[in-house]
């Protein structure tokens, strides 16, 4: 399968624009490589937006390119070491190449909150003032351009994305 990667960057920052979650813009943008239905992807994805739960953890274009390693790479077989171990390797890379880009993948720090800020369960509105002060549509295409660069690199070396069959 060919990636468009400026195609999967517009996906999945229509989806943020939309108004779903960091981790489910990026997750939902390339769930038909994988062959997943997109509310499937969406609601798979939903617990990791702002980063985790809104705990303000680990950012979640970083845990949604961490999903699509698993589809990607993850195994499926009890005591697989050397499987946990690729696809733990594939998540460390992506999320270098992320760190490197934009200088952590800690949610908090990405949005520059203050140490001990209150946590809060209720999403934010999505209004233009939101998007306007909000770095996440940035990361939200980075993110995806990293994982299409990812797939990329697999098809030079003739493999393509596995795509998962019960």
């Amino acid at each position: 399968m060919e990636i468009d990667k400026q195609e999967r960057m517009r996906r999945a920052e229509g989806l943020f624009m939309q108004g779903f979650n960091c981790s489910q813009a990026v997750v939902a943008a390339f769930a038909d490589v994988y062959g997943m239905p997109q509310a499937e992807a969406l609601r798979v994805s939903a617990g990791l937006g702002a980063g985790i739960g809104r705990m303000r953890q680990t950012c979640g274009t970083v845990c949604g390119m961490a999903v699509l390693a698993g589809l990607d790479c993850g195994s499926a077989t009890p005591g697989d070491r050397q499987g946990k171990s690729g696809c733990y390797k594939v998540v460390q890379q992506l999320a270098e190449e992320f760190r490197r880009e934009h200088g952590s993948i800690i949610c908090s720090e990405l949005l520059q909150l203050k140490k001990g800020a209150p946590l809060d369960y209720e999403a934010s509105e999505r209004t233009a003032e939101y998007y306007k002060a909000r770095p996440c549509v940035r990361q939200v295409i980075s993110a995806a351009r990293i994982y299409s660069e990812y797939l990329e690199g697999k098809q030079g070396q003739g493999r393509e994305p596995q795509v998962q069959q019960d």
